[in-house]
């Protein structure tokens, strides 16, 4: 199946591990050109950057989701550099959980730590959608995957902060799908997905969370991956306003 990513200018935040970095190989594999951004991994964006084929075909560009000032100027150094941008893939997120030394119930959390958490991982999202979304419409065409997760509907112990930010993404979405103009939006909500991050899980606990998935098996990122670059494609003729869980039936 041509997926009609050739020469596409996709930006996907937070690209240098996890999900990310699979859904920026993925858009590479298919011919796109793919801009990565990284908050304190410079070196790991770079090394990704000549993964991608180097220079020609991939940037690496320095993104704070909590600075709008920031957002900005990523999107505009894409569009700058490519003209446009054609697909966002909005993966950044900001740690929601305190450290487990430090956990509370959330009655007992301090306020600011539940407020900034909570708008750095929504408005980071709104902010970057908004500053591509003008020239998607201009130009006829554009989508965007917001990527959040299967606690935002069946939440999870602890993750009240998270589920409220991830879940404010599902309603952001369906307004969205309103857009029009060639404009298609998706949410992509994955469970337990192997990657780097699960090493220090507790692995009864992974066992758990095998044994509770219908499919047998955790997704892995290129699972994952596969399914951004189906709904940032022109493949995707109209799929738009779905929260979708690449999560083995769970």
């Amino acid at each position: 199946m041509d997926l009609g990513l050739t020469d596409k200018r996709v930006l996907v935040t937070g690209a240098t591990r996890g999900i990310g970095r699979a859904t920026a190989k993925a858009f590479a594999a298919e011919g796109a050109r793919v801009a990565v951004t990284y908050n304190r991994s410079e070196h790991a964006a770079k090394e990704l950057v000549e993964e991608l084929g180097g220079a020609d075909r991939a940037c690496a560009l320095h993104y704070e989701l909590a600075d709008p000032a920031s957002v900005a100027a990523t999107v505009s150094a894409v569009e700058e550099r490519w003209g446009g941008v054609d697909v966002v893939v909005a993966n950044a997120q900001t740690w929601v959980w305190m450290n487990p030394e430090e956990m509370v119930p959330y009655h007992e959390f301090p306020m600011d730590f539940w407020l900034s958490r909570y708008r750095e991982n929504v408005e980071g999202h709104l902010w970057t959608v908004r500053q591509a979304l003008g020239g998607m419409r201009e130009r006829g065409w554009g989508r965007i995957v917001l990527l959040s997760s299967v606690t935002a509907t069946y939440g999870n112990p602890g993750s009240e902060v998270y589920s409220a930010a991830k879940a404010s993404l599902h309603g952001f979405v369906r307004g969205l799908m309103w857009t029009g103009d060639g404009v298609l939006a998706n949410v992509v909500a994955p469970g337990g997905t192997i990657t780097e991050s699960l090493d220090a899980v507790d692995p009864a606990l992974l066992e758990k969370a095998v044994a509770d998935t219908p499919s047998g098996r955790l997704s892995t990122a290129d699972d994952v991956a596969r399914l951004i670059v189906f709904l940032g494609s022109a493949a995707n003729g109209n799929t738009n306003g779905q929260i979708i869980h690449p999560a083995g039936g769970r």
